[in-house]
């Protein structure tokens, strides 16, 4: 969530205030610290209750997640998930050392989810750095038996490990990002931090020297979706699947959707590959790992006309009115450098939403950045976007993920 914040907020409103950043990140880590080793031994000097309202917050926001626009099975789950960290709040507030089982099996439990999805996602799509994701995972394993095993923490402790190193690793965080944007160039987009390297999504951030030789655009930026169902023939609906990865027609061929940007007069993006993809299930799943493999020709649609001549309307849009067009511009003149396709890792929806992260740095830029900060932070928009840029950057963005992030 941190990563959005900023790249909104801007690394000039930040540059000159870096410090401020890393004095709350060093309180955070040595809160979070001084709570694992608390949990030690077998005095805790902050009662179990007082931690049960950390879950009771994030519980609450999670509320305001699943109201900030989400509808269906979105909305169900956020609600779900919601609703169980309310309930885990609400049993360490009222009865602070009665549910010590419980809460150690529900820790457990989240832990080894995590850190199961993530290593099965990385090993299916082996993007760059997929290992370090897998070592993650296979950390998160350990840390569930850890708590499952009463050894070396107390069972009685769970709480105060689990909230100290959510402090500790937020706090890390918030250090090696103030200490990146210190050093950052203020030509370069702070996409360029390696924070956001992951995935080389953004390889193509723009550097902009100069002034802008373009007048301030008066049209909007669009983001055009066609939806998986909404440009093929599906006979049997799977919501979930449906929206955000793929469907299946009625011929037995996958379509997963396409996505792309406009900005009249000169700046399309829509990418494809040169040659249509075989879509049958085998070869779909064939073509999921981002290796250099599975690398293909792409090509660039000229104009949203000629693409709407050739196939259909877009079946879902959104329109921004507050972006820089010139860092846009400067993304679309690299990234066009270069027509490689690769299914999970430069698909159509990977060009869209690094366009978007582009055209978007900076538009929440303000003298008082902290205040923004924190303003954003009690967003619920800003949760759900956060959420949705981790489920992409483990596995691909799709046109469904871009249009809710959009």
């Amino acid at each position: 969530m941190g990563q959005i914040a900023f790249l909104l907020i801007g690394s000039e409103s930040v540059r000159q205030r870096w410090f401020v950043m890393a004095g709350l990140g060093a309180f955070l880590a040595a809160a979070g610290g001084f709570l694992i080793l608390d949990a030690q031994d077998g005095e805790t000097l902050f009662p179990n209750g007082v931690l049960g309202f950390v879950f009771l917050l994030e519980g609450l926001f999670a509320i305001l997640t699943a109201l900030a626009g989400q509808v269906g099975v979105s909305r169900t789950i956020s609600a779900l998930k919601a609703a169980g960290l309310i309930v885990i709040g609400g049993l360490i507030i009222r009865y602070p050392d009665a549910n010590t089982y419980i809460l150690t099996v529900l820790f457990s439990a989240a832990f080894a989810i995590d850190g199961a999805t993530r290593i099965g996602t990385a090993s299916i799509v082996r993007f760059r750095n997929w290992r370090l994701v897998v070592a993650w995972g296979i950390f998160e394993l350990m840390l569930a038996l850890v708590i499952a095993a009463d050894w070396p923490i107390p069972r009685a402790k769970n709480i105060h490990f689990c909230v100290g190193l959510l402090l500790l690793f937020s706090g890390w965080v918030l250090i090696r990002m103030s200490l990146m944007i210190r050093s950052l160039e203020p030509e370069a987009a702070i996409l360029t931090l390696p924070m956001f390297g992951a995935r080389a999504w953004y390889d193509h951030a723009p550097v902009l020297l100069g002034d802008d030789p373009h007048p301030k655009s008066s049209e909007a930026m669009v983001v055009r979706v066609w939806t998986p169902v909404g440009s093929a023939d599906v006979a049997n609906r799977r919501v979930v699947m449906d929206r955000y990865i793929a469907a299946l027609d009625r011929n037995g061929t996958i379509s997963t959707g396409h996505a792309a940007l406009d900005l009249p007069p000169d700046v399309y993006i829509s990418h494809y590959p040169a040659q249509e993809i075989e879509q049958s299930a085998g070869a779909f799943m064939n073509a999921l790992r981002a290796t250099a493999d599975n690398d293909i020709p792409g090509r660039f649609q000229p104009s949203y006309e000629v693409e709407r001549a050739n196939w259909c309307d877009a079946d879902a849009e959104v329109a921004f009115r507050n972006f820089n067009a010139r860092r846009l511009r400067a993304f679309w003149i690299g990234y066009r450098q270069e027509n490689t396709y690769n299914l999970t890792n430069r698909n159509c929806s990977v060009a869209v939403a690094s366009a978007l992260d582009a055209a978007l740095e900076g538009t929440l830029a303000s003298p008082y950045p902290w205040l923004r900060l924190l303003r954003l932070m009690c967003n619920p928009d800003l949760w759900v976007a956060a959420a949705i840029r981790a489920h992409a950057e483990t596995m691909t963005w799709t046109p469904g993920l871009v249009l809710d992030y959009a």
